[in-house]
């Protein structure tokens, strides 16, 4: 019975230190594993986490936070950044960024464009206002009256007497013939008709000859030949050219005045090929000039040349202009500026929106505070600091005009991340994924810097478990291949920007990039 009694105190008191053991237990016990991890997907401000994006701007995201093979801590994005969220072909951009980049935007207006053209040349003699003094017979210059080139010359002045045998036979001839017609006026009918015939036969050579019909009176009325003949300016004008001598020869043909009459000249100018189009015939231009400064002329545009001259891609255009003062002198330089038939109204924008790829041509267009939407358009006419547009904006369209470039970069940017966005959005569980970048050892077999492609014989990669072989890279940069050449040993870090297209991103010869391959990044 004692026994019994002392048995079942024993029991009790184990079971009071158990009981106690675990309460004690419990009070200083961690949480327990049923309660809910913490949501990492929310950020400390209460926006939401999308993605990582890396931070050279290379389309490439990931779920959870790494570092880019350069070391480089990838960028959270946050529902409601810059970047996201924004639409397609849209930027997305907080006030406070654009008041920081200097965004400035201005309407898209309906205007009348007035294209100037402006174009280069000289001054050039009128062609159908130069005349050649040419005697049409052999003879000799007895007296020189104009002996001086650029000489002023009226019209009928007299030039020069010129002596020639034939000429002088001539006249005798029509003498002869005039009076003997004269007395067989009363006589035989036949006679009187041949010695007419004569007569008209001498007279018609010695107007071939440009005796004038005063002299030709004269020599009717005295019945003796002229020993010279005179030769007269046929226009007022400058002598442009003098190849007469006192006592020379000449023989037919020869020219020994050229005479200009400089009351008309021409402007030749070259118009660009692109310019072309807005030049008519019939407008009007201003002409300038070196020589007057703050003087301008004005002219009309006479003619445009058919052809065009292939090394200066550019076409004659005639300007003619009225010179009664003799200011515009041939071969002065002129500058001519001509503005075309204004058209109907049309959409412009200033120049400074266009943002030209060389292939497209793209305006910025603000759809409203901090949202903007990159539109390619068609343009057409420029006047000044205007650009006609034919497609992609309206009339009333806010377009972006200052720091244009900056919001496109990040519009580039945007959609390069958005690419891959789909693919890479964080799942409930998300699991580590593996660095994009990869890094290797080889020998340069061929470089070309300029195109930035480069061929490598490399080692085993092991991170993508290549074997060793020979393949094409190309170069993230030109300026990684300085220094380079066929043969050299290297060490390389690469990347895929895109399938099958592998980019390297660090090249350096393998005694430099020996150790650790993201040294001195």
């Amino acid at each position: 019975m004692k026994r019994s009694a002392t048995l079942a105190l024993t029991t009790a008191a184990v079971v009071a230190a158990l009981s106690a053991g675990y309460w004690f237990g419990q009070r200083h016990a961690s949480p327990a594993p049923a309660l809910a991890a913490p949501d990492t997907s929310q950020s400390k401000t209460g926006r939401k986490l999308l993605y990582y994006r890396n931070p050279m701007g290379l389309p490439d995201t990931s779920p959870v936070p790494k570092k880019d093979p350069m070391g480089m801590d990838y960028i959270a994005v946050f529902e409601g950044d810059d970047t996201a969220n924004a639409a397609e072909g849209q930027i997305r951009i907080s006030p406070e960024k654009v008041q920081k980049l200097g965004v400035r935007t201005v309407p898209a207006e309906a205007r009348v464009l007035e294209r100037n053209v402006r174009a280069l040349g000289r001054i050039e003699i009128d062609e159908r206002r130069t005349v050649a003094v040419a005697p049409r017979f052999e003879g000799w210059v007895e007296r020189l009256l104009v002996n001086a080139t650029g000489q002023q010359v009226a019209r009928g002045q007299l030039l020069f007497e010129a002596y020639s045998p034939e000429l002088v036979s001539a006249q005798r001839e029509y003498a002869i013939a005039a009076r003997g017609a004269e007395s067989l006026a009363q006589g035989d009918a036949s006679a009187h008709e041949s010695m007419r015939a004569l007569a008209d036969a001498s007279l018609a050579r010695l107007k071939n000859w440009e005796v004038s019909d005063t002299q030709i009176k004269d020599l009717t009325k005295q019945g003796d030949a002229r020993r010279t003949l005179g030769f007269r300016s046929p226009v007022s004008g400058v002598v442009m050219e003098k190849k007469a001598l006192q006592g020379m020869r000449f023989m037919p043909g020869d020219t020994l005045f050229q005479i200009a009459d400089l009351s008309s000249v021409w402007a030749i100018v070259d118009v660009n090929e692109q310019d072309i189009a807005a030049v008519q015939t019939g407008r009007k231009a201003s002409i300038t000039l070196n020589a007057y400064p703050g003087k301008t002329f004005e002219g009309t545009v006479s003619y445009i040349y058919p052809t065009l001259n292939a090394e200066t891609r550019t076409v004659p255009v005639r300007v003619e202009l009225a010179n009664p003062q003799g200011l515009l002198k041939p071969g002065l330089f002129a500058s001519m500026t001509l503005s075309s038939a204004p058209g109907g109204s049309v959409v412009t924008v200033p120049t400074s929106a266009v943002i030209d790829s060389g292939t497209r041509q793209i305006v910025l267009v603000q759809r409203s505070e901090g949202h903007f939407e990159s539109r390619g358009v068609k343009l057409g006419a420029r006047s000044g600091e205007f650009v006609e547009v034919l497609e992609g904006v309206q009339a009333g369209d806010l377009v972006v005009v200052s720091a244009n470039f900056l919001i496109d970069a990040e519009s580039n940017l945007k959609t390069a991340v958005q690419g891959l966005t789909a693919a890479s959005a964080p799942s409930a569980a998300p699991a580590a994924t593996s660095s994009v970048g990869h890094h290797g050892k080889g020998r340069i077999e061929a470089i070309d810097a300029t195109s930035g492609e480069l061929t490598l014989a490399h080692e085993p990669i092991a991170s993508l478990k290549w074997p060793a072989m020979t393949m094409d890279f190309v170069l993230a940069n030109n300026a990684l291949a300085k220094g380079l050449k066929a043969g050299d040993a290297v060490q390389f870090d690469f990347v895929e920007r895109k399938p099958g297209e592998w980019v390297v991103t660090k090249l350096v010869p393998a005694a430099v990039g020996s150790g650790d391959p993201h040294a001195g990044h």
